[in-house]
């Protein structure tokens, strides 16, 4: 029998992660990337003997990668445990010094690193922010003394939401607003539901605190002053397993996902822009049929999978005619998480150098304010809060000898602004590498620089095709939270999904990749396939056509 064939659009790391998932379904899988190499977001600029990663550096949950490079063909796995009891042992986070379980380490070496963060406020003192209890309480007492107390209410605070929101509700596909409603007593008894700031700020007195504790959801493009306190598992999530790198950089992980993909026999294809989904008419119904490409080429599919941006998806790959929920006006509606401007630039060492870590957060003078000029005003300040990624302190082979290879990432309003980047972005980059100099985070640095590139939220948008240039999708709000949040089963379309940061449960490495698995299993229900004994065809489906297809009326 002939197995059915799946199109998987793009190739960040929750499109291949879907794709692997779709392999080792039972479809036979290719991927079509648009670029000209695969990663997505997480692309690699190589240039004068420097490795860049453009995109997420962190890397959480390694048991989730783990469990990828443990697929086989036919054999997809869907039914075992989320989190096995040996993930959540006592020690499990590190082993040997690595990171990685014994078939991730077949593909990709990746180490803990510590502390997690480092995090600098604009007087100069900072906190090494890491798992360890009593160092956490020793730099509470060294900055904020009166906000011990205040700590241990909020550790237990946040470990009730992680357990609850992650443990048990972190794979939960919600499809119907019943299935959100089921849950939402459980979220406003844990106190869930209110914004992040407003939870932190009822357990610590010190500004420096509340932003130690709060600042996370940036990193998926969260304002902490709007997303729900349920991100606060974010912290419980990195306590439990860490964070961690991928030795040659995250690109390297992205590499070894595709090798995976492709022995199970996926194949990628680079250089195929999309210029739309096939949608066919079938009575009421509409079914997505495959893709077009670019250069006018149709690719046949007996489903599509889009790990484009949400917004991007149904406004310029899938015709109007066809969209019933997923309109226009709705899909503008949405809200669009902040952009960045990332600054990549490699530079000499030399003796005395300060002594920063693999991760860095830079605070500015304002916090509150900063947020919200560039989350709601969409204003580009004076002042600025950065991100500084050396990941050559853990991996010299990413630069020449003697050289470090770094970026500064800098949260800016998405181009629902009206900033000229053209006009501003030079004189922008000069204004923070001029800080990181004179401040003394690496003096003499302008001096230094042997390589120096940016991009700006146009790339996001021109480029990686991001609606307004967005950095992380869809804004994580309560109000685009779970059912609320785009979902990863088509309402419209019959066969057609979604996977990524724009869906459920949203952005950030490790939400990307339960993505990927949440929305093969409703391909596997859809395909009505046992996700335990495959055998490579799909079985159960009554005249060629997915379950799905019966639901998807316009």
């Amino acid at each position: 029998m002939t197995r059915q064939r799946a199109i998987v659009i793009g190739s960040g790391i929750g499109g291949i992660a879907c794709a692997i998932r779709l392999q080792s379904l039972g479809f036979d899988t290719q991927i079509v990337e648009q670029l000209a190499d695969v990663g997505g977001r997480a692309y690699v600029r190589r240039v004068d003997g420097f490795v860049f990663d453009m995109g997420p550096t962190v890397l959480t949950v390694p048991h989730f990668i783990e469990e990828l490079f443990s697929l086989e063909r036919d054999a997809a796995m869907l039914n075992e445990p989320d989190f096995p009891p040996s993930v959540l042992a006592e020690g499990s986070r590190v082993v040997s010094g690595a990171s990685g379980g014994p078939n991730t380490q077949r593909y990709v070496d990746i180490v803990p690193i510590l502390p997690f963060y480092r995090i600098y406020f604009d007087d100069g003192s900072f906190f090494d922010y890491d798992a360890d209890p009593v160092n956490v309480r020793a730099q509470i007492a060294r900055l904020a003394p009166e906000d011990l107390d205040g700590y241990e209410r909020f550790h237990e605070a946040a470990r009730a939401i992680f357990e609850r929101g992650f443990l048990e509700l972190g794979y939960t596909y919600f499809g119907s607003l019943g299935s959100m409603v089921g849950v939402l007593p459980d979220l406003l008894k844990l106190g869930a539901i209110q914004p992040l700031f407003s939870l932190i700020s009822k357990y610590f007195k010190s500004d420096k605190m509340r932003q130690v504790f709060s600042f996370e959801p940036l990193l998926i493009g969260g304002n902490p002053l709007k997303v729900p306190a349920i991100y606060a598992m974010i912290h419980f999530v990195e306590k439990t397993w860490g964070v961690h790198f991928a030795v040659g950089g995250t690109g390297a992980l992205v590499k070894a996902m595709v090798r995976k993909f492709e022995e199970l026999g996926g194949s990628v294809r680079l250089n195929a822009k999309v210029d739309r989904i096939e949608v066919e008419k079938r009575g009421r119904k509409r079914v997505a049929t495959g893709v077009t490409l670019a250069n006018g080429e149709t690719l046949a599919a007996d489903l599509v999978v889009s790990n484009a941006d949400y917004a991007t998806t149904y406004l310029k790959l899938v015709d109007k005619a066809h969209r019933r929920i997923n309109r226009d006006a709705l899909v503008k509606f949405r809200k669009q998480s902040m952009s960045l401007m990332v600054i990549y630039f490699g530079y000499r060492m030399q003796d005395g150098d300060p002594d920063l870590r693999h991760h860095n957060i830079i605070l500015g003078p304002r916090y509150e304010e900063l947020l919200t000029d560039i989350f709601e005003r969409k204003i580009l300040a004076d002042d600025f809060s950065q991100y500084l990624h050396i990941p050559t302190i853990t991996d010299p082979s990413l630069a020449p000898a003697g050289h470090h290879a770094a970026y500064t990432l800098i949260p800016v309003p998405n181009n629902q602004s009206d900033i000229d980047w053209d006009a501003v972005g030079e004189g922008f980059a000069d204004t923070v590498l001029t800080f990181l100099d004179e401040r003394g985070y690496i003096p003499g640095l302008r001096e230094r620089i042997v390589h120096r590139s940016f991009v700006t939220p146009d790339y996001f948008e021109e480029v990686l095709g991001s609606h307004l240039g967005n950095g992380f999708g869809v804004e994580p709000r309560m109000t685009q939270t779970a059912f609320f949040r785009p979902h990863n089963r088509s309402e419209d379309i019959a066969n057609l999904y979604l996977v990524g940061q724009g869906t459920q449960p949203g952005g950030g490495t490790p939400s990307v990749m339960m993505s990927a698995k949440m929305t093969v299993r409703e391909i596997a229900r859809d395909f009505a396939i046992d996700p335990r004994i495959v055998g490579g065809v799909p079985a159960g489906i009554a005249d060629d056509r997915p379950l799905a297809m019966e639901r998807a009326e316009v």
